[in-house]
């Protein structure tokens, strides 16, 4: 590698460590794996695919990237049935109907001197391409983004859930940044936007989709992360118990449950204890909270006898000394 080269590679390590911090400042808590993949999607202008299981931060990750950046945040939220009418836009027909009343009132004005029914058709004409002009248009989600003269940062939430032909039809969105209206042709972006698509793996996405995105799998975090995590979103819980409940919950993520609990229900449980005056973890406090950190009854009464048990597993690493 030539002095050239290494200059540029000091470049790019910097660049991602700079999106790291900035992140944080928005108290979003990631490893560089997260942030190379926000730096190649920023430079590559390519969309940035988000797997993993729900709760890890991958909705959090975009929100975090338009305040980080200043660009508007434009969500589309996927669903079942979900078509380019609610996503990408639609006809304003009141105001169509309206502009065909007052059309229709200066009907004999418009022809007036017209000599014969090719040539008061050919008069009528010259109006249809007023109808269906962007004027009319009621921009959804999607061409919102590409209308942002500044660029936007648009997500596209739980792709997953939406049918394959809405998938189908993203792919020239994402490869081109573009979208086709049939009235009006192609409708290019202003300035290209950033995309992220998030999937909770309901189902297996497209290799055509895939081909046309980056992709980053956010797992569960590690103890050490989610120890930094709960300590920048609840500062007031003690360093002590912060290692203690993060203990815990770690385990409970290796065992069998219907619903493991995720980042989120680890920071509402910080948020509990914090309210509970908690200092440490014991039996009968975890007991009487645990339906915080778990949603299902029967994941609650599997665990409740296990509880002892992992309560002393949580207090044995004293990773809380390095905290201080």
């Amino acid at each position: 590698m030539n002095e050239h080269s290494r200059n540029e590679a000091r470049t790019s390590v910097a660049a991602i460590a700079d999106i790291q911090a900035r992140l944080e400042q928005q108290d979003y808590i990631c490893n560089s794996s997260i942030a190379t993949s926000l730096f190649l999607a920023q430079q590559l202008d390519k969309p940035l695919l988000i797997e993993g299981p729900p709760g890890v931060g991958k909705t959090e990750l975009a929100k975090a990237a338009a305040a980080m950046t200043g660009k508007p945040l434009i969500r589309l939220q996927c669903y079942e049935g979900l078509d380019e009418t609610k996503a990408l836009y639609e006809w304003k027909y009141g105001k169509q109907l309206l502009y065909t009343q007052v059309l229709k009132e200066k009907l004999g004005d418009l022809l007036q001197g017209a000599v014969g029914l090719k040539d008061s058709i050919a008069r009528l004409h010259e109006f249809d391409d007023t109808f269906f002009s962007e004027e009319f248009l009621e921009p959804r989600p999607l061409l919102k983004a590409l209308w942002e003269p500044g660029g936007a940062v648009l997500l596209i939430d739980e792709i997953d859930k939406a049918d394959d032909e809405f998938e189908a039809f993203l792919l020239e969105l994402l490869s081109d940044y573009q979208i086709s209206v049939p009235e009006l042709g192609t409708i290019k972006a202003k300035s290209t936007p950033l995309v992220f698509l998030t999937s909770n793996n309901k189902r297996e996405l497209g290799d055509a989709l895939k081909r046309r995105c980056l992709h980053l799998h956010i797992p569960f975090p590690d103890a050490a992360l989610e120890q930094s995590i709960v300590r920048r979103r609840v500062p007031e819980a003690e360093a002590r118990l912060n290692a203690q409940l993060v203990g815990f919950v770690q385990a409970l993520r290796k065992l069998d449950l219907r619903k493991v609990p995720a980042i989120s229900e680890t920071l509402d449980w910080a948020r509990t204890l914090v309210l509970m005056h908690a200092r440490e973890l014991d039996a009968d406090l975890v007991r009487a909270t645990l339906n915080v950190l778990l949603k299902y009854q029967d994941d609650i009464e599997s665990v409740e006898s296990e509880i002892p048990a992992l309560v002393v597993g949580a207090k044995k690493e004293p990773e809380w000394r390095s905290l201080k």
